[in-house]
């Protein structure tokens, strides 16, 4: 571990002489590419550099013990030793922490994709429910919200729902989303009491750059058509509404959210791009099955995830047996005890996986 971290290191310091050149400087591309892998490695050199220096304190502190004390200055030197102690000892932690491998989409915008699945109009409003938790979550981070495309129902809920969130870690937090979402009730309807249970489906895609994924124009059929549904005197006047197919994959993308044909084309291509990226994304990691285990919860989505019970106003998350009685707040939007326990989990299963290769 600490020949990685020296490595890691002597790359910092490298970075910092790359990043003072005046060759790379005037260089955009790699000044920006330089500087995100100083930014990404920042945190780990300065724990290892903590570390070494409460090393040098605890050697000196043991010095000193060798040498004639009185007796109040040996107790204060003993009690300095066990502080650094377990400083080291959570320092260590920490860098076993940083030095597993991150995954590079971690940093980008989510695009979300909601569908109601069983359960007819109830999956429908259980979807409702789901955009409205994650717009509000996204409010509470500072993160921006952006609609793409929308299937409402009259009873207020979504057949489907595309949005995107914009905010540095975005795909970080909200990646354990991914999977089926369960929902208990008792309908309005029901005037006897039974319990009706539905569910929908939750895809969270990291936005992909055009660097990243490249989507060339012969592979995409446009469509443009009228749009449907609420929007002003525009709708059904004028072919504002696109669908964009992309031949070798066949993945499929419409959107009509903006009264511009343009800006739907726009918003559309970002949801393609991260289709098609997930879906190569997806299929390279289908080799690694074992290294696709030890991520809670971000690989198959068809994996009910989660259960949101309201006659209890209980929440379970079924991957890591972590279950809430507090499902009013979770709705609400504040789901960071949720998602710091799956980081947990992700984190020490790795840390595991890590000590047994």
């Amino acid at each position: 571990m600490f020949d990685r971290l020296q490595s890691v290191e002597d790359r910092y310091e490298r970075l910092n002489e790359l990043l003072s050149d005046p060759e790379i400087i005037n260089d955009s591309k790699k000044l920006r590419e330089y500087s995100k892998e100083q930014s990404d490695i920042q945190e780990t050199v300065q724990t290892y550099r903590e570390y070494k220096q409460a090393r040098e304190q605890l050697q000196d502190a043991k010095a000193m013990l060798e040498e004639k004390l009185d007796a109040e200055m040996r107790e204060m030197v003993k009690e300095e030793l066990s502080d650094l102690e377990a400083q080291i000892e959570e320092l260590q932690e920490r860098m076993r922490i940083l030095l597993i491998p991150k995954d590079p989409n971690d940093d980008k915008n989510v695009i979300f994709e909601i569908r109601g699945a069983a359960g007819g109009d109830e999956a429908a409003l259980f979807a409702g429910d789901l955009y409205r938790m994650y717009t509000r979550y996204a409010e509470a981070q500072g993160w921006k919200m952006e609609l793409i495309d929308a299937s409402p129902t009259g009873l207020g809920g979504f057949k489907e729902i595309i949005f995107m969130i914009n905010g540095t870690g975005a795909y970080s937090r909200l990646k354990y989303e991914n999977g089926a979402h369960r929902v208990q009730r008792v309908l309005e309807t029901e005037s006897g009491g039974r319990i009706h249970t539905s569910t929908a489906t939750v895809a969270c895609l990291p936005e992909a750059e055009e660097v990243e994924i490249e989507i060339h124009d012969k592979d995409i059929r446009f469509d443009a058509y009228a749009s449907t549904g609420a929007g002003g005197q525009s709708v059904n006047t004028t072919m504002s509404a696109v669908r964009l197919t992309h031949i070798p994959t066949g993945i499929v993308v419409t959107c009509q959210d903006e009264k511009s044909q343009h800006k739907n084309k726009d918003k559309a291509m970002k949801v393609l791009r991260a289709r098609v990226y997930d879906k190569f994304q997806q299929e390279a990691q289908a080799e690694y099955d074992q290294a696709r285990k030890s991520a809670v919860g971000t690989g198959d989505r068809s994996e009910r995830i989660r259960t949101y019970n309201f006659p209890q106003n209980r929440v379970t998350d079924h991957r890591i047996g972590l279950t809430l009685q507090k499902l009013d707040i979770i709705l609400g939007g504040k789901l960071d005890e949720i998602i710091d326990a799956l980081i947990l989990e992700d984190q020490s299963r790795k840390l595991e996986n890590a000590s047994n290769e």
